[in-house]
């Protein structure tokens, strides 16, 4: 089956985590400790371009895509000492570092998503660095649907979804490839 991201699904799934592997721990929490094993010179297949209020959906993404054998850069969790509250050139040349790392952008369009000012901008860098952007459509509906209508210039790029339990990628002209086969291209 063809399917999008459902936020539920995604946050049963980092609720799923959380009671296995960390007890009590915050999905902010368990998304912080990864940072103590950030290589500054790792390749990333997923830059993950989210709104910073999305974390427990972030950690479901993160966990589905490392689960399926991906490694996944959330700004936040890997350069920590990047501080949000002084936003300056220092972190848009950082953030440009590590999407220079990375092989695709997922773009998580949620509700918290129009919101962000941070992700447009990633969006234009990595679309014109590297030209690998896919936009990862969460939907709030319990019922997954098999399309996505966001703001109009996300309907430029193709989209992320779920093709039999893999990762896949459905192009503009209808056809879905598999992640592998998309980002290689």
């Amino acid at each position: 089956m063809v399917a999008l991201f459902s936020k539920r699904d995604l946050i049963n799934r980092a609720d799923s985590v959380i009671q296995k592997g960390y007890f009590s721990k915050t999905a902010s929490t368990i998304l912080n400790e990864s940072y103590n094993s950030f290589n500054q010179f790792k390749t990333y297949d997923i830059f993950l371009s989210h709104s910073y209020q999305d974390a427990k959906v972030i950690l479901g993404l993160k966990g589905t895509f490392e689960d399926l054998g991906y490694e996944v850069y959330v700004d936040w969790i890997e350069d920590k000492q990047l501080d949000r509250g002084q936003v300056n050139a220092e972190t848009a040349n950082q953030l440009r570092h590590r999407m220079r790392n990375c092989k695709s952008l997922f773009f998580a369009t949620s509700n918290n998503s129009s919101d962000s000012k941070w992700m447009p901008w990633e969006l234009g860098y990595f679309d014109g660095f590297r030209r690998k952007v896919a936009i990862l459509p969460i939907n709030d509906s319990a019922f997954q649907q098999n399309s996505f209508e966001g703001q109009e210039y996300l309907g430029l790029y193709d989209y992320v979804i779920e093709n039999y339990g893999f990762l896949s990628i459905k192009r503009l002209n209808g056809t879905i490839k598999s992640f592998r086969e998309w980002v290689s291209e």
